[in-house]
C-alpha cells in the first residue's frame, strides 16, 4: 500500500443562513443587514466605496460596474467602446439552467441585447469577445459536442464549428481570443480528468455513451486499462475495464493506435473567422482543463491558464500546482501524462491512496494500482514538456482562469500577466485537500522571473460568503479583461457552495453575479 503526505487542505463552505424574517421586533437590525447584503460596502470620507473583505493594493480602487448576474463568464467591448458581458446558463449541474444571455453594461445597469436560448445553443456558454461586427462565443450544441457561434446584435445565430466530442463530458470550450495574427483562438477542454472515462463524469456518459478523449494527432496506447464500478447497471458488483482516449467500458491493447482528428479536446485552436471550418488547425495540445488565453502585445508572447489534475475518478493525480502556461506553436504539453507543473506522474509525489485508485489492467493482467503512462511517447513520436513551459505556479486546485497582459498605462505592471483564480471545489474534486481554501483571488505574475504574487483577495483565503456579508469581497472570479480604458474587468461568477447531499455537490445562488472595476488611482 501506498503512502499519501500533502499539504493541500479542505475548502470548508459555511452556510449563510438568517433566521430573522418574520419576526418584527428586529426589523431594523433586519433592513441594515440587508443593505450590507445588497452593497457589501461602506462610503469612505472621499467619496470613494471600500468593501468590508477585499484588500486592493495601495494606489488602485475598486468598484462595482454591475451586479445581479446569473452566473456571468465573460467580457467584452464592441467598436465603440460599449461593454458587454455573457451570462453562462449552467455549469456543473447539467439539468439545471438559466438564462444564456448577452447584456450590455452601462452605467451600472446591465440591458438584454441577445437572448441566446432556443438557437441551437446549450450551456454553458463560457467565451465571448467581438470582431467584425458581432460576438463570437464559446458553447456546447444541441448534441453537446463543443461549438464556435457567431452572433449579431440582432439576435442572428451562426454555427461557425461544432462537432467536439470532449465538451460531451464535464469540460468544454472556455475562452475565446482574438490573436496579434489575425486568427482567432479557442481554448478547449478535454474529456474526463486524466483521459480516461469514468464514474466521475456518469452523468455526461448517460447522456452521451461515446464521449471519450480525443488527441490532436495519432497516438499509441500502452494498453493500461481501469477497472472500475458499472454504474450503468443496477448491480453495484458489476465492474468494468476502460482504456485512455476512449468511451467508458472500452477496454484498449497494447500498441492500439487513437487517430487523432482536428476538433480535438485539451488543446488550442485556432481557425480564420472569415472560413473557419476551411482554416482551423491545432495550434498547440496536450493540457488540461485549459480556460484563459492571452497575449503580451509588445512581445507577442502568448499565455494560458490551466486547471491541474483532481483527485476523483479512476485516475486521480495528486496534483501539486495548477499553472499558467507559455504557448508555443505545434507543442505537445504533456497532458494527460504529465503534472501541470510538466513533471512525469510516474513520479511517487502524484500518488494517491490505493483506496481512491483503479486497478490497472494490461492484456488481462493486473498491474497494482500505480499511475504510470497511458501513452507510449517514443512511438507517438511525442517530445516530453519542458519544465520551462510553466510560466508561474498557482496554488493547487485554485483553478486560474480567464487572464489577460497589463497596458502600458499601468506603469511598472505594464506586461505582467493578471489572472483570476476561481477557487476550489473541494472536497469533491480533492477528497486529500485540508480546511483552507485556494484561489477566489487575482494574482499577478511576473513573466521575467515567473513569481506570482496576490493583486486583489479576501481579508481570509477562499470567497468572501465564507467570511462576511454576500457582496462584501470578491466570490468567484472567472472573467478578466484589462478594457479600452486601461482599467481591469473582473467577471466574478457569483457564490457557489458545496453540498455534499446533492448530485453533482454544488448549489449555485442566483443573481450575485457581479463585474468588477479596478482601476489606479
Amino acid at each position: 500500500m501506498k503512502t499519501n503526505s500533502t499539504k493541500q487542505n479542505d475548502a470548508k463552505v459555511l452556510p449563510h443562513g438568517r433566521n430573522l424574517f418574520g419576526r418584527w421586533m428586529y426589523l431594523p437590525l433586519l433592513f441594515m443587514l440587508y443593505a450590507v447584503t445588497l452593497s457589501g460596502c461602506r462610503d469612505k470620507d472621499d467619496g470613494e466605496v471600500e468593501f468590508s473583505t477585499l484588500q486592493v493594493p495601495d494606489g488602485y480602487k475598486v468598484e462595482k460596474v454591475a451586479r445581479g448576474l446569473n452566473l456571468p463568464t465573460s467580457v467584452t467591448w464592441d467598436d465603440a467602446g460599449n461593454m458587454y458581458v455573457v451570462e453562462a446558463g449552467g455549469g456543473l449541474e447539467p439539468e439545471k439552467r438559466a438564462s444564456m444571455r448577452i447584456l450590455q453594461v452601462k452605467h451600472g445597469k446591465t440591458t438584454e441585447v441577445v437572448d441566446l436560448a432556443g438557437k441551437g445553443i446549450q450551456n454553458s456558454v463560457v467565451g465571448l469577445t467581438w470582431y467584425d461586427g458581432a460576438f463570437y462565443i464559446t458553447h456546447r450544441a444541441d448534441d453537446l459536442t463543443g461549438a464556435v457561434s457567431r452572433v449579431t446584435k440582432d439576435g442572428q445565430v451562426q454555427t461557425l464549428f461544432k462537432g467536439i466530442i470532449d465538451s460531451q463530458a464535464e469540460h468544454q470550450i472556455n475562452d475565446i481570443r482574438m490573436g496579434p495574427d489575425g486568427r482567432m483562438y479557442v481554448a478547449v477542454g478535454p474529456a474526463g480528468n486524466a483521459g480516461v472515462i469514468d464514474m466521475s463524469v456518469a452523468p455526461w456518459v448517460m447522456k452521451s455513451p461515446d464521449v471519450h478523449a480525443v488527441p490532436c494527432q495519432d497516438i499509441v496506447l500502452v494498453g493500461s486499462n481501469f477497472k472500475t464500478p458499472d454504474f450503468r447497471t443496477e448491480d453495484p458488483g458489476d465492474t468494468v475495464l476502460t482504456g485512455a482516449f476512449l468511451p467508458f467500458g472500452t477496454p484498449s491493447t497494447p500498441g492500439q493506435v487513437i487517430k487523432g482528428m482536428t476538433l480535438c479536446g485539451g488543446s488550442i485552436l485556432s481557425f480564420d473567422p472569415h472560413n473557419p471550418m476551411g482554416t482551423l488547425e491545432t495550434h498547440a495540445w496536450g493540457f488540461r482543463n485549459l480556460i484563459g488565453l492571452a497575449w503580451d502585445k509588445k512581445t507577442g508572447a502568448m499565455y494560458a491558464a490551466e486547471n491541474g489534475y483532481d483527485v476523483r475518478g479512476s485516475r486521480p493525480v495528486n496534483d501539486d500546482v495548477d499553472a499558467s502556461l507559455r504557448i508555443e506553436k505545434g507543442k505537445w504539453y504533456g497532458i494527460p501524462d504529465f503534472s501541470a507543473g510538466r513533471e512525469p506522474l510516474t513520479n511517487a509525489k502524484f500518488e494517491v491512496p490505493d483506496s481512491l485508485q483503479a486497478m490497472v489492467v494490461v492484456n488481462g493482467q493486473p498491474q497494482g494500482k500505480n499511475l504510470g503512462f497511458v501513452i507510449d511517447h517514443q512511438a507517438s513520436g511525442l517530445t516530453p514538456p519542458d519544465p520551462s513551459v510553466v510560466l508561474g505556479k498557482h496554488e493547487v486546485n485554485s483553478s486560474p482562469s480567464m487572464m489577460d497582459v497589463a497596458p502600458d498605462s499601468w506603469g511598472s505592471m505594464a506586461g505582467h500577466v493578471f489572472v483570476a483564480e476561481w477557487g476550489d471545489l473541494a472536497p469533491p474534486t480533492n477528497p486529500l485537500r485540508g480546511k483552507a481554501a485556494a484561489g477566489s483571488q487575482v494574482v499577478m505574475i511576473d513573466p521575467a522571473t515567473g513569481q506570482l504574487h496576490p493583486f486583489i483577495r479576501n481579508m481570509q483565503p477562499g470567497p468572501a460568503s465564507m467570511q462576511g456579508p454576500e457582496g462584501s469581497g470578491i466570490e468567484r472570479p472567472f472573467g478578466l479583461r484589462f478594457g479600452p480604458d486601461g482599467a481591469m474587468y473582473i467577471v466574478d461568477y457569483g457564490v457557489v457552495k458545496i453540498d455534499m447531499s446533492r448530485r453533482p455537490p454544488y448549489a449555485y445562488q442566483p443573481g450575485t453575479g457581479v463585474i468588477w472595476k479596478v482601476t489606479r488611482k
